[in-house]
């Protein structure tokens, strides 16, 4: 009996030395890789900006130049990050950050670039979504040129009923065999526009402080 519970004793020993060392490894690994995944965020985020944006188009260090737009007071269902470009200290571009959850398979995050002279649009990208591969993810540049329609775009070019889809009486395509992902998209970007224009000087303000 005391031969069998020394036994015990010294595998529940050894079972605890083991978690210990397991844990001791996990932790080890999550603080070696974390700098990384960080770091390869932001690559990855300056990548997504510089496709909106070419690098020509600002001379600041644009992740860092942001600010957030509280959802409570403008009107975008999350709270929204633009990114502020500037060239030789003069404003240049907005890039918003903006969500909609109207997609077909639910969140859809878009980079929509506007510029601070014209509220033109200097480009969009989609950044995450969850769309059906061949499907519902022709928004992406990979896929399709889709989202390089909106360049040039304004609210003074191309007036509100414009700012649909086709089959809504808008000037924009939907995919084919999925209009849901296109139309939220297309209003989110309308929405973001309208925001801009009549608070672009104050963005920019809100910038230096």
């Amino acid at each position: 009996m005391r031969r069998h519970f020394v036994a015990m004793r010294k595998a529940g020993l050894s079972l605890g030395f083991f978690a210990l060392i397991s844990v001791l490894l996990v932790a080890v690994t999550n603080n070696l890789t974390k700098d990384k995944i960080i770091e390869n965020q932001a690559m990855m985020l300056l990548q997504a900006l510089n496709e909106v944006l070419p690098a020509d188009r600002y001379d600041n260090d644009l992740p860092k130049s942001k600010i957030i737009l509280k959802a409570e007071d403008t009107g975008f269902v999350t709270n929204t990050p633009v990114f502020l470009a500037t060239l030789k200290g003069k404003p240049t571009t907005a890039i918003f950050e903006v969500t909609t959850f109207k997609g077909y398979s639910g969140a859809v995050t878009i980079l929509i670039g506007i510029n601070a002279n014209d509220h033109k649009i200097a480009g969009v990208r989609v950044i995450n979504h969850k769309e059906t591969p061949g499907l519902g993810d022709k928004m992406e540049t990979s896929k399709s040129n889709w989202v390089l329609s909106f360049n040039g775009k304004s609210l003074a070019n191309t007036d509100l009923q414009g700012w649909q889809v086709k089959k809504d009486g808008g000037e924009f395509d939907q995919f084919t065999g999925a209009t849901i992902t296109p139309r939220a998209i297309v209003n989110a970007i309308k929405s973001t526009l309208i925001y801009a224009q009549d608070n672009m000087e104050n963005i920019f303000q809100a910038g230096k402080k």
